[in-house]
């Protein structure tokens, strides 16, 4: 489904009874909703209304100006809660999600009932422009494409035991970070590259959990302690042998947190 803003449409989905509480996702950079494929079955069962956003460039919304910051990807999530005639939401981020995250609950915080952030950080990655983005944005201009960061791209996010063993999923994901749209990946990492909310996030009111994998490299453990150090009250839990996407890997594992954590926040 899209919704129309500012002339840009934004595709979301959303899922489950119209009665139950809604957990409002989003995603990393270079993926789309579907990075929680594997979250959408068990939260309908037990009674959630899953509302999955694709952030600007990616899936299937469309990318804008690449000068945008998170405060405007927040309020891209607010305005489509708006659309919705949503008024609060659980809200569960990832990566570029995870930091949209944070914004919505410093931003926006009479809509967020709680917040779960995942493998993220609380301001722009080491290496900055410089030596992270600019030589990804040379090479995918060459290529017209992100085709040539996808194989780096799952390295990060899965362990080669996941390639392996769910082979077919593998390639669904590396798929989908090819065909990202280039201008949609240059507007998210400018975003992150301009990011910094540390001294805000005592701010934020709602009940948080920070997750992490403790072999993420693309977000460490650091800056996510950092966020649940921050946050007044928040909880973190490092997850062993995992990387960026643990709710692809080990569905059932992080499963099993969501449910508990949502449940006890419902």
């Amino acid at each position: 489904m899209l919704v129309n803003i500012d002339g840009r449409n934004l595709r979301y989905d959303i899922l489950g009874d119209e009665a139950g509480p809604v957990v409002c996702m989003a995603h990393c950079l270079s993926f789309d909703s579907g990075v929680w494929a594997e979250q959408v079955p068990p939260l309908l069962a037990a009674g959630w209304r899953v509302l999955r956003l694709d952030m600007r460039g990616h899936g299937g919304s469309d990318a804008g100006p690449e000068d945008c910051t998170m405060s405007m990807l927040a309020q891209d999530a607010a305005s489509i809660l708006d659309a919705l005639d949503i008024s609060k939401v659980h809200f569960v981020g990832v990566s570029i999600g995870g930091m949209i995250g944070q914004v919505f609950g410093i931003e926006h915080s009479e809509r967020v009932l709680s917040l779960m952030l995942c493998g993220t950080a609380p301001k722009a990655l080491d290496g900055g422009m410089e030596q992270l983005w600019t030589p990804r944005f040379e090479a995918i201009a060459q290529a017209g494409s992100l085709e040539p960061l996808a194989d780096a791209t799952m390295e990060r996010w899965v362990t080669d035991a996941f390639r392996e063993r769910r082979p077919e999923r593998w390639l669904q994901v590396h798929r989908t970070v090819c065909n990202t749209s280039p201008s949609g990946y240059r507007g998210g990492a400018l975003a992150i590259d301009t990011f910094d909310v540390l001294d805000r996030l005592p701010a934020i009111t709602a009940p948080t959990l920070v997750l992490c994998g403790d072999g993420d490299t693309g977000t460490p453990p650091a800056g996510n302690r950092q966020i649940a150090e921050a946050i007044p009250r928040a909880r973190y839990v490092e997850l062993p042998n995992a990387r960026h996407t643990p709710m692809v890997e080990y569905p059932e594992l992080f499963n099993g947190i969501l449910l508990d954590w949502l449940e006890a926040n419902r």
